[in-house]
């Protein structure tokens, strides 16, 4: 019996591990758009920051990402999607409409490409 129970649970973990690969972090509440923004880097924030799913080429961001929610890399001692362990962390990305990223504004400042 238990190592059917055993198998059972390493079956749904794998499946929860396969589901879960590949989602991407997005836009959060505490996100802003730059007032000096172009109006076409304005107009695809606004449209990402109200949750539209951004299409086509992007860039990878740093310290944007809330918590947990980064795309991937988030400095030494991490693997990748989901390891940033504080908000706003500088080393760790989320993809974000091409040419916005530094158009993007956190409590602590302003969005970067590199990290």
């Amino acid at each position: 019996m238990n190592k059917v129970n055993l198998t059972k649970a390493l079956l749904v973990g794998a499946s929860v591990a396969v589901l879960s690969a590949g989602a991407t972090a997005g836009a959060n509440s505490q996100l802003s758009i730059a007032e000096d923004a172009a109006p076409q880097v304005q107009e695809k924030l606004t449209k990402w920051l109200a949750g539209d799913k951004a299409r086509g080429r992007k860039d990878k961001c740093y310290g944007i990402a809330l918590a947990g929610e980064n795309d991937c890399k988030a400095g030494a001692g991490t693997s990748c999607e989901g390891t940033s362990t504080v908000d706003f962390q500088a080393n760790a990305w989320t993809y974000s409409p091409k040419g916005t990223c530094e158009s993007i504004v956190t409590p602590n400042g302003k969005g970067s490409l590199e990290g």
